[in-house]
């Protein structure tokens, strides 16, 4: 299980670096998208600027994982990020939804391995 999160851990760490550096740079030609809601979607993010916090908070995190250094931040980052990424692949663009998947289940072998961090935000509240 640790070879399997630890090769889990670089392989998440090198996609969120290589696409989230990918909305800073533009280096992955992307074809024009057909009409419809994603490409709505995906305009709206380049015209706003948001696909820069975006690509920021995929970066910041990857680079994280990459040197092994604050794993349970990284994930709590990412987790908001994935779970975007997987629910616009749900509702707009269904062919994505494969690598959507495999980025999930990345994203859960390396919490599997770090979940003991993450047992203080389980626990119930203290009764006053």
């Amino acid at each position: 299980m640790k070879i399997a999160a630890t090769i889990a851990r670089y392989l998440m760490g090198i996609i969120f670096l290589v696409f989230g550096s990918n909305m800073f740079l533009h280096f992955i030609p992307t074809p024009p998208m057909p009409p419809g809601p994603m490409a709505d979607f995906t305009r709206a993010f380049a015209v706003s600027h948001y696909d820069i916090a975006i690509g920021f908070f995929q970066v910041a995190p990857a680079i994280l994982l990459l040197i092994n250094r604050y794993i349970p931040l990284a994930l709590t980052v990412l987790a908001g990020m994935i779970i975007n990424i997987d629910l616009t692949h749900i509702t707009m663009a269904p062919s994505g939804l494969p690598m959507a998947a495999i980025i999930s289940l990345l994203w859960l072998l390396v919490f599997l391995r770090v979940r003991s961090n993450f047992a203080p935000i389980f626990e119930p509240a203290p009764q006053r």
